[in-house]
């Protein structure tokens, strides 16, 4: 059921003026006996959030500026509020805080399990440590092509490291697998390493590549949502090449270096 007055009586503003309401004697008093009408500015809609009035502020965080350092600045600006008000991110800024205090534990977990794994692969705890010291090359790599680029480390940024992390331990392990079995066969650790790296280069170089190219379409999309898929692509692409690069002449390096030292431990034990 709907009540409105007659048409002639709510036709303008004033024209609450001539409307009536009961006192606590009963008799009948006219708005215009206790109040008056005009004009004010106001929102056109009136925002809840969490069962408070309120109101959204959108903005968008300055070119050379990440989206973390924005939101650490509009938080600043936001502790200096009037007592009484209060202040909560909304939307993908929410999300994006949740996200941005989960990124350590995900990639402590992603490298945790790729050790593990390769734990129970070998049989051995030292053969692992060689894969995974090659990691921080490739996410160095990913880091530097985001900063080329501008790039804010952002949640689809951090999609693209736990993916290096992946990527850099799958080519340590065509090195390393090799040299061990090299080593099992009778080789030096030197010749075994040696041997791994000139072995395993051209189908690293070659898978490494093949996944690069089709990675590229996403570091140089454009359109709409085309920075989700430019953060993914360049981390993956910077993070690949440097793994590439770099993990032909270090793993090696780790391998013989991670033996000798896991060989001397046993040895000063027993």
């Amino acid at each position: 059921v709907y009540i409105q007055g007659e048409s002639d009586a709510r036709a303008v503003p004033s024209d609450l003026g001539k409307w009536f309401v009961r006192g606590s004697d009963d008799s009948m008093t006219p708005f215009s006996a206790f109040a008056t009408t005009r004009w004010q500015y106001g929102p056109e809609s009136l925002v809840r959030y969490n069962g408070s009035a309120a109101f959204e502020i959108q903005g968008e965080n300055a070119s050379g500026f990440s989206s973390g350092a924005a939101m650490d600045k509009m938080e600043a600006l936001a502790n200096n509020l009037p007592a009484g008000t209060t202040w909560a991110w909304s939307g993908m800024s929410l999300q994006e805080k949740l996200a941005s205090g989960q990124a350590m534990s995900l990639y402590a977990i992603s490298i945790l399990v790729v050790f593990l794994c390769l734990a129970a692969l070998y049989e051995s705890w030292s053969v692992p440590f060689s894969v995974i010291m090659v990691i921080p090359l490739g996410l160095l790599g990913a880091a530097l092509a985001a900063w080329m680029r501008g790039l804010s480390n952002d949640v689809y940024f951090q999609v693209a490291l736990l993916t290096t992390i992946g990527l850099s331990s799958k080519n340590a392990i065509l090195i390393v697998e090799f040299a061990e079995s090299a080593v099992e066969e009778g080789y030096s650790l030197s010749r075994a390493a040696m041997r791994a790296a000139q072995t395993r280069l051209r189908p690293i170089v070659m898978t490494s590549l093949a996944f690069i190219a089709g990675v590229l379409p996403l570091a140089i999309a454009t359109g709409a949502g085309a920075n989700s898929r430019v953060a993914i692509g360049t981390g993956i692409i910077g993070g690949t090449l440097t793994a590439t690069l770099l993990a032909v002449f270090f793993v090696p390096l780790f391998f013989v270096l991670v033996k000798r030292f896991f060989t001397r431990h046993r040895s000063s034990q027993e």
